[in-house]
């Protein structure tokens, strides 16, 4: 099983989800999130007074998935996701050891 993390624009969050659902992709996590990579934020006046605003809106999106899914999955939120501009997300990929279902104790791909 593979634990696939994404964090991407906010704006994006329907195109994405409406990609994996469309995939067969339903169970997943979002969260919002602050931060920032290689375009270090921007710069934004209010009041007259210039800001650095150096942490930006993200989505981050969680899922576990079985590893014969991850290609597609991956690919799909490519798709979904991207702008092509800078600050269009990354996608982490973990190993996921064991997935145990608390309602009924199902274990490993049962679970998700």
């Amino acid at each position: 099983m593979k634990k696939v993390e994404v964090v991407f624009q906010p704006f994006k969050l329907e195109d994405v989800k409406e990609a994996l659902k469309g995939i067969g992709i339903d169970g997943m996590t979002v969260t919002d999130v602050r931060g920032h990579g290689r375009q270090k934020g921007h710069k934004e006046f209010y009041r007259g007074l210039e800001y650095q605003v150096d942490l930006l809106p993200k989505i981050k999106l969680e899922m576990v998935i079985t590893e014969d899914r991850l290609e597609e999955v991956i690919d799909t939120v490519i798709k979904s996701a991207s702008t092509g501009k800078i600050g269009d997300g990354k996608i982490f990929v973990y190993e996921v050891v064991e997935a145990i279902r608390i309602r009924n104790g199902d274990r490993g791909e049962a679970a998700i």
